[in-house]
């Protein structure tokens, strides 16, 4: 029995390996908020985004996909177009780390292994998870850091589209909001309890964030044989 066992487990993983590709690059672009602080503009990138990610094509028409993303929020009422918030002059200036897991869908197949230049529009979605200061607004209207850091919770709704530029290189563009478990984000909603009292904007709304910009992967691994998923 340990040895039928040893042997499918090498059957599983050779099979793996030789049905597999991957990738690896980068994303550049930029972010924009949408919360209780500053403009409401859905799709208004106005700070900068950098990023890696990596996936693994199970089939040419699904891959898992993994990113690591850095970006810097802001929020200026000055910004927006509601009189509400311009005469209040809030504004912020945090950094967010973003770790996030999914699966990426074409809308067709995008199989590398077949000459021609391919473009496919695509979506993503999964699970991400935001790592951000905690601030709030004190009585002047100053927006304070607290001294912690929180992690929030957060859904990708990705669109692009990407074409192969070469045998070996993948260029996309996308953009991507992320609704969060969180009203935390912008000060609104102080982290602390004994700031609680300083909570304001819509607390039955919580916060989004976007990003918009370009990725560039290397595909490498073996050519491969997509296996029924």
């Amino acid at each position: 029995m340990r040895y039928l066992i040893l042997f499918l487990l090498g059957q599983f993983f050779t099979q793996t390996i030789h049905s597999q590709i991957y990738e690896v690059g980068v994303f550049g672009g930029g972010s924009n908020f949408i919360g209780d602080v500053g403009s409401t503009d859905y799709i208004s990138p106005d700070t900068p985004v950098l990023g890696v990610l990596f996936k693994w094509n199970r089939s040419a028409r699904h891959s898992w996909r993994v990113s690591l993303i850095y970006a810097d929020l802001t929020g200026k009422d000055s910004e927006s177009d509601d009189p509400r918030r311009q005469a209040r002059n809030y504004s912020f200036d945090s950094n967010l780390l973003e770790i996030s897991a999914g699966m990426e869908y074409t809308f067709w197949d995008f199989d590398l292994h077949t000459s021609g230049l391919k473009a496919v529009p695509y979506m993503y979605s999964g699970i991400a998870f935001a790592n951000h200061s905690n601030t709030y607004f004190n009585n002047a209207g100053q927006n304070i850091d607290e001294g912690t850091n929180s992690w929030a919770i957060g859904i990708p709704m990705v669109l692009g589209i990407k074409s192969n530029i070469t045998n070996h290189l993948i260029l996309g563009f996308e953009i991507g909001a992320r609704y969060t478990f969180s009203d935390e984000l912008d000060g609104s909603v102080p982290d602390a309890e004994e700031l609680a009292f300083l909570s304001f904007g819509n607390t039955n709304s919580n916060d989004w964030y976007v990003f918009t910009g370009f990725t560039l992967t290397y595909t490498f691994g073996q050519r491969p044989c997509y296996c029924n998923f």
